[in-house]
């Protein structure tokens, strides 16, 4: 290779690099190690992770521990899907179309919108991306979110209104969802979206119905992130007069894969659906009248002229629509509606038996789905208490006081429908008896 690009050593690629700040000595590594000996040593290592295999786990904020048909696995493993990658010649990517057409679909179904697109990164860019539509569509420079929001959800809309100069006023919380008074003293004119989350980082559900006038009265648009899994009980926020639908689809049949990839979803009501990021897949006929599918309405720069462009998201989820697809095909609608409702019965369940517990307490009283927060007894330490409860065999909740520092003590406790009730009566007396 070497000899083929004209170079002596490998020494000569490095040349560009000034001399005085070149490392001259051996990097501290442990010497190589043959096939046998270095499978071991990795295992060995991976051995080290607390996964969901060997650990129950209550632990939620965005990432949740779900049941994953194992038909999944199974059809995402053939080779015309996983190699499969941007399906830019219709006529020999119809199976990969199709699969994303069914996944816009059931978006669609479960979100109560008339559009989807082909998926996203992640739930928390299909948020930011929102509000960028928002903005364009309505031509006004200011967003409105609540805290209740997910944290890092909040930091990347940040993120993205500094880079098209859009301002971004938080709105605050009271009994764990948005202080509706406080929303309608921030909206204005001038405000181009609501974002809200249902249910939200707290796992309280939103009350829509009550938020659509505040926003829609300034001729604004109301953004609603969702968990899609609690779509199988609760009323699709498209019912309810949102505007812009979009989640993490993660919990419908994604392995948690230690926080990622995972892929967002992108629902729109009609008239923006020409603003919509990323792209659409459509159905049509060929010229012999045969059922086919294309991509159309390729709003990102890459396909259009670059002052035009809505976006510059360059790429989908497909493996992990796909994903998506399966699961709720294997599932059905009375399977969805089943799942959600076990998360949504083992969560309550877990909440009174926590709250049983001696200077415990469920600081909101709010509907939840299958998070909830409770209170923590006075002085103790969240990240003490889950240190020790994962020696005990739990991946324990997460500790509110990092990103609301009013709520220091308090612990994001995540139930879905694998936790046995023996988990959750094990969990909820260690944590007791720890506190």
């Amino acid at each position: 290779m070497l000899k083929t690009i004209g170079a002596q050593t490998i020494e000569d690629l490095f040349r560009d690099i000034p001399e005085a700040i070149r490392y001259r000595g051996v990097l501290p590594m442990s010497p190589a190690l043959d096939e046998f000996s270095l499978l071991e040593h990795m295992k060995e290592m991976a051995g080290r992770n607390a996964d969901t295999d060997r650990y129950a786990s209550f632990l939620g904020a965005g990432i949740y521990d779900h049941h994953i048909p194992v038909v999944i696995n199974h059809m995402i493993s053939r080779s015309e899907f996983y190699t499969a990658y941007t399906p830019y010649q219709p006529e020999i990517s119809q199976g990969e179309l199709q699969a994303i057409f069914e996944f816009q679909s059931y978006i669609c179904e479960l979100t109560g919108m008339a559009v989807a697109n082909a998926s996203m990164y992640d739930g928390v860019t299909a948020l930011s991306e929102a509000g960028a539509l928002a903005s364009g569509a309505t031509k006004r420079r200011q967003l409105v979110i609540s805290r209740t929001v997910h944290p890092e959800a909040r930091e990347t809309v940040r993120t993205m209104a500094r880079g098209l100069n859009l301002e971004v006023v938080e709105v605050g919380y009271a009994n764990g969802v948005t202080d509706l008074g406080a929303l309608k003293a921030a909206v204005t004119g001038d405000t181009a979206a609501v974002l809200v989350q249902s249910p939200n980082f707290f796992g309280c559900v939103e009350d829509i119905a009550a938020i659509e006038p505040i926003i829609h009265g300034v001729k604004g648009l109301l953004v609603v992130s969702a968990n899609p899994m609690s779509l199988g009980l609760l009323e699709p926020p498209g019912k309810l007069g949102a505007d812009i639908v979009v989640g993490d689809a993660q919990p419908l049949g994604i392995s948690q894969s230690l926080g990622g990839p995972t892929c967002g979803f992108f629902a729109v009501a009609e008239p923006l659906m020409r603003r919509m990021p990323g792209r659409i897949v459509g159905q049509t006929t060929d010229i012999d009248g045969n059922r086919g599918f294309v991509l159309t309405l390729q709003a990102r720069e890459q396909h259009i002229r670059r002052e035009k462009a809505t976006s510059n998201i360059c790429s989908n989820q497909a493996l992990l629509a796909l994903c998506v697809s399966i699961y709720l095909s294997t599932m059905g609608k009375e399977g969805l509606r089943e799942a959600a409702n076990l998360n949504l019965q083992k969560a309550h369940y877990a909440a009174r038996q926590l709250a049983e517990q001696r200077g415990f307490k469920l600081p909101f009283s709010a509907p939840f789905f299958n998070e909830f927060v409770v209170r923590l007894p006075e002085g103790t330490s969240v990240k003490e208490i889950n240190l020790e409860l994962l020696k005990a065999g739990f991946l324990s909740g997460y500790d509110l006081g990092i990103p609301y520092p009013e709520l220091k003590g308090h612990m994001l406790v995540a139930v879905t429908e694998k936790r046995t009730k023996d988990e959750i009566d094990r969990f909820a007396s260690r944590l007791g008896e720890l506190a």
